[in-house]
């Protein structure tokens, strides 16, 4: 019989799955089929964030992109993932993890390009306002009291 968690417990696999992204229209399709959980809201966590993700086999984690305010963490739980950085690629496996530190100016992310599932944790600062650069497509993100403002990179809004 399965147990029912009490708070500060929670089953992961209650929290609603969330897919997509909040990117412009144009470069939403590369993250598209990616799931999140957001674990850390679900126990009450406020001072950072954790998401419980998946990515089936040709899935991506983000367009690259790097923060000026918010350190990144990602913890890998199952399968494996291809991190690209601008130092280059290499793969993670289970056990295997990544940090990112606020201001380091070097894109990253992760692509499954295996054909068996992944799934990774990631965790990061929660912060209200951030400037997040990405690095191969012409998009900046300047996040402002928590509100979203994408530009492309000489600073024109996207709609």
């Amino acid at each position: 019989m399965p147990q029912t968690l009490k708070p500060p417990a929670a089953d992961p696999a209650t929290v609603p799955v969330r897919t997509g992204s909040s990117l412009p229209e144009q470069f939403r399709q590369a993250i598209a089929s990616r799931r999140k959980r957001r674990i850390g809201d679900a126990v009450g966590i406020t001072q950072y964030g954790v998401n419980l993700v998946d990515l089936g086999p040709g899935d991506m984690s983000s367009q690259r992109h790097w923060h000026e305010v918010e350190d990144e963490f990602v913890y890998v739980l199952e399968g494996e993932l291809t991190l690209i950085t601008d130092e280059g690629e290499q793969v993670l496996a289970s056990g295997h993890c990544a940090g990112f530190p606020a201001g380091k100016s070097s894109g990253h992310h992760m692509i499954n390009r295996s054909a068996k599932p992944a799934r990774y944790l990631e965790i990061g600062t929660r912060v209200k306002d951030d400037v997040v650069h990405y690095s191969d497509i012409d998009l900046d993100l300047k996040v402002v009291n928590d509100a979203e403002h994408w530009t492309d990179k000489k600073g024109k809004p996207y709609r």
